[in-house]
């Protein structure tokens, strides 16, 4: 595994200099910003995330407007409640996406979100004071007590919230890969471990968010 100075270099120079490849960057929101964030802003990103996972995100996007109408905004206390005869009267309505299994986990992450703020006192309580060191944990956490909330899911869930967060693009794995941190997209406790190990040897090289270190690391296979 490579200094990650080494890694970024040749990406620095392919976009002109470091203010060319800043740029290009996004960069996660602070503390205060992710807490800020009301409940129900945080079921819809991961409904949509679901969603979108397997599908088309633009036909995802078009109709998530009508699908926050029909959800009542992802009100938590509203959908923690929706019994199955009532979650598929509102599959049924018109600009829904008529998919049971992802339409399910709308109140199963309802009831789990509800469950963290009242625990946290909110949802942006809870999530502004993750901690990169416990990265790992806190993603094994996520898939664990939510529904369909595993994987690249809920990395782009997070992302799109302004987290601090890895997305395995199929270049960033490529990347993980050629610097030997895992052998394919990480899954066994092993690959965890190693990549756990290998983003904070990097943020300490970089000091750089992991926002950043996954899209340089994307951008230097791309």
């Amino acid at each position: 595994m490579r200094n990650f100075l080494d890694i970024e270099a040749p990406v620095i120079d392919r976009f002109g200099g470091e203010a060319g490849l800043e740029a290009r960057l996004t960069k996660p929101k602070v503390a205060e910003q992710i807490q800020s964030i009301p409940n129900s802003q945080w079921l819809s990103a991961a409904s949509r995330a679901v969603f979108q996972a397997g599908f088309s995100w633009k036909v995802v996007e078009k109709k998530w407007p009508s699908i926050e109408n029909i959800f009542h905004g992802f009100d938590l206390s509203f959908c923690r409640y929706l019994p199955e005869e009532v979650l598929d009267e509102l599959m049924r309505q018109e600009g829904m996406i008529k998919h049971w299994t992802k339409t399910r986990s709308i109140p199963r992450n309802a009831d789990f979100f509800w469950h963290l703020s009242s625990e946290h006192g909110s949802l942006g309580d809870y999530f502004s004071h993750w901690n990169t060191a416990n990265y790992i944990e806190n993603l094994k956490y996520l898939r664990k007590g939510g529904d369909r909330l595993g994987g690249k899911t809920a990395q782009v869930f997070l992302r799109r919230m302004g987290m601090d967060t890895l997305v395995f693009a199929s270049d960033t794995i490529r990347a993980l890969v050629r610097e030997g941190v895992v052998d394919k997209s990480p899954s066994s406790k092993k690959d965890w471990a190693a990549l756990q190990e290998a983003i904070e040897t990097w943020q300490m090289q970089s000091n750089r968010s992991l926002n950043e270190i996954s899209q340089i690391l994307s951008l230097s296979v791309g």
